[in-house]
């Protein structure tokens, strides 16, 4: 018997190479898995690395309407060629595309999962622009895939679609984490000793590390200013940046980048392709951002056996028991953020505490095999593939 046809929409490869890594890969195994993705290079690596089938699809991730619907177009005749059981989409603007495409293609099952909002810190004409686009998105889907519960009581509160459409998989996450990846234990003292030396950063240091995109919806602008004021009083303390600045989407402010370069316990590394090293010199994970659907940053810095200091978002504050695993703070609060970093700073029993609690939190809630088959699972409720 022949295995059903599986396509997977993302706006760029990025999100299949690093947000999904191995899931196409393990859906191959049932389905006949297809990859559609912007950037036809890197989208051709990843499908070699998955072991799938690329399809190039050029998108944007800003408001391009021409451009778009040459994207719909060139998708619905490739869809109606090719005849898939299921497409299931990922991020916003390869959500619009790929459901309005399947649904004017005759596509039987038509997935989005939502990974996260950037249409709630939007306001005025645009937000009612965004808002609509969210709607139709979801009226094309035949099922809405919030990766946490919070984004799940976003969209109903919101009136995005109904309550029979939604349903969060497995305990969240759209893609779990591979715990044997993420393993302190893969990284010896040796390791760990000479990249400290090459940053500059000293034995006895307490790092926080943040890892993302530096940009302002991240909370970086607030996280900044927050270490400013607690490095002028503790000299034994780092901040390791570990991401790229993106100027011209969400750019930080000029005073978070002069101080960014002009604070020497402040540590920026850039975009890493691993991080899982600059994880494992850290003591403390510093993740105030602004929203977010479910953070793999998260999830792998508990299973590095980082507790977090995360702001109180969906996902977050899904991913962070308060005092268990991390703590919990309010969204764009500077003060908040000092205060939590001097505590685990200086309250030695209360960040053992949470230290010793990271990696077994996250490796029995979000498991990748977990993820993956509960996804599975779902597919096969619809169209059994075959191994």
């Amino acid at each position: 018997m022949s295995k059903p046809k599986l396509i997977r929409i993302t706006t760029v490869p990025l999100s299949l190479d690093k947000l999904l890594g191995g899931q196409l890969q393990f859906m191959n195994s049932f389905y006949k898995v297809v990859a559609v993705s912007a950037e036809k290079e890197y989208l051709e690596r990843v499908g070699i690395k998955e072991g799938v089938r690329t399809f190039p699809l050029e998108m944007t991730r800003k408001i391009t309407p021409f451009q778009d619907l040459m994207a719909v177009i060139k998708l619905f005749l490739f869809l109606r060629k090719e005849k898939p059981l299921i497409v299931h989409t990922h991020t916003p603007k390869a959500g619009i595309i790929g459901m309005l495409a399947s649904v004017l293609a005759g596509v039987p099952h038509r997935f989005h999962t939502v990974a996260g909002m950037p249409l709630l810190e939007a306001t005025g004409a645009k937000r009612k622009m965004l808002d609509f686009v969210e709607k139709l998105t979801y009226s094309c889907a035949t099922k809405v895939y919030p990766n946490s519960y919070g984004l799940a009581d976003i969209i109903l509160k919101n009136n995005y679609c109904t309550i029979e459409k939604v349903k969060v998989l497995a305990n969240g996450s759209s893609n779990g984490i591979d715990t044997s990846y993420f393993n302190p234990e893969l990284f010896d003292k040796v390791q760990r000793t000479n990249l400290k030396q090459d940053l500059n950063i000293a034995e006895g240091d307490f790092v926080f590390v943040f890892v993302g995109r530096l940009v302002a919806d991240k909370g970086v602008n607030e996280l900044v200013m927050a270490f400013e004021q607690l490095s002028a009083e503790h000299k034994k303390v780092k901040l390791l940046l570990v991401g790229d600045y993106e100027a011209h989407l969400d750019p930080l402010s000029p005073e978070t980048l002069a101080i960014i370069q002009t604070n020497k316990a402040i540590v920026s590394v850039g975009f890493q392709s691993d991080v899982r090293p600059y994880l494992s010199i850290s003591d403390v994970l510093a993740f105030p951002s602004y929203r977010e659907g479910f953070p793999n940053v998260v999830m792998q810095a508990g299973a590095m056996g980082l507790p977090s200091i995360v702001s109180n978002i969906n996902g977050c504050n899904e991913i962070i028991v308060e005092g268990e695993n991390g703590t919990i703070i309010p969204v764009k609060n500077t003060p908040a953020i000092i205060e939590k970093m001097e505590l685990l700073l200086s309250d030695a029993n209360y960040f053992k505490k949470l230290q010793s609690n990271a990696r077994e939190m996250i490796v029995s809630r979000y498991e990748q095999k977990l993820v993956w088959e509960a996804i599975l699972a779902e597919y096969s409720e619809f169209g059994k593939g075959s191994n």
